[in-house]
């Protein structure tokens, strides 16, 4: 029996340059192997637009493989092996919600820009683009953050609670000019009188994986591991990323794993496939690389091995992904803007 490894590169070298796969960090090895880029979200955004290839496939989760579709030229396909691997994060900000919050927050005189991190739905990116907004990821979202104060009175700031307030802690935002929305109906969206001084307006959604890890597990592998640096992803507390050495993006993450010294012991607050992989590359260096704990997405798990193969198989008859003409339109807006921008 041909097994999926096999069947995957028969299909590569059957489709040649008709095929590109693309692979978000945080997939597992098995997969990762068959891919012919990786990256964090915002490099992959970067790679869809110089891809001359028919068939792309995205081994990621759902949000990232709409991105890729509102970006795509005309006549790609975009495909993704599990289109079950969804984001509970991006869940948190539905739609018609973030627009009602929007335009509620807008009713009072202020000009409030909404801006997504990128673990949110292409409709909402839509929303950002029909309002004058945009995206970001955890790789600029200070930049971003900062164009988006300079567009208006305030920011909407969705749906991640912990990107949107470490990014304000880097750019000084004093806490008093900060403030959390509702998002339950029936309930007022914001204090008004707060809501007047407020220039940072933030969603109370969180990524589930990384909001699990506390202080108290970085406490206990220092102790555990005397010397040990810690790097964590912004999707942490705050409370998190001041007790760590250092935070920011998987990219970042990366590099700082490779800029250490021989012999460097780092412990890594992120999705563990991540982790383990770069602990395997450096291995010969002598550095040791654990995880704080092991913070698995079970979402980007769904797209293993035998579930990139049997898409492989039938690609040619596979249906691919689609939008809404206007919903492409408006999230092509705002995630142009965000790479024009950080060009």
């Amino acid at each position: 029996m041909t097994s999926a490894h096999e069947r995957i590169e028969a299909a590569r070298k059957r489709y040649g340059s008709r095929l590109a796969i693309l692979g978000h960090h945080y997939q597992n090895e098995a997969v990762i192997r068959h891919t012919d880029f990786q990256g964090d979200s915002l490099e992959l955004a970067r790679k869809i637009g110089g891809l001359e290839a028919e068939h792309v496939v995205f081994c990621g989760v759902y949000f990232m493989a709409e991105s890729a579709v509102a970006l795509a030229r005309p006549g790609q396909k975009i495909h993704i092996p599990h289109a079950d691997a969804t984001c509970p994060m991006a869940d948190m900000a539905p739609a018609q919600r973030v627009e009602d919050v929007l335009n509620e927050l807008r009713s009072q005189g202020k000009l409030v820009i909404p801006l997504a991190y990128v673990n949110s739905s292409a409709e909402v990116k839509a929303i950002c683009g029909l309002y004058g907004g945009s995206v970001c990821t955890s790789a600029n979202a200070k930049v971003m953050l900062e164009w988006a104060l300079q567009q208006g009175d305030a920011v909407l700031f969705l749906p991640d609670k912990h990107l949107g307030n470490n990014t304000a802690n880097q750019l000084n935002i004093p806490q008093g000019e900060r403030l959390q929305v509702s998002i339950r109906p029936g309930q007022p969206v914001v204090d008004m009188k707060k809501a007047a001084y407020a220039r940072l307006l933030l969603w109370p959604g969180s990524c589930v994986i990384h909001h699990a890890l506390k202080k108290q597990h970085l406490d206990d592998i220092r102790r555990a591991i005397p010397g040990v640096k810690i790097v964590v992803h912004p999707e942490c507390s705050p409370a998190v990323v001041r007790a760590a050495d250092s935070a920011g993006s998987t990219s970042h993450i990366i590099r700082y794993c490779a800029q250490a010294a021989p012999g460097a012991k780092i412990a890594i607050g992120t999705e563990v496939n991540l982790v383990l992989r770069l602990a395997d590359k450096h291995k010969a260096e002598g550095k040791v690389i654990v995880p704080i704990k092991t913070m698995r997405c079970t979402n980007m798990a769904k797209t293993t091995e035998e579930r990139l193969a049997e898409l492989l198989d039938n690609l040619d008859a596979a249906t691919p992904l689609s939008l809404p003409a206007d919903v492409s339109e408006h999230a092509q807006v705002a995630l142009t803007r965000m790479l024009d921008i950080c060009s």
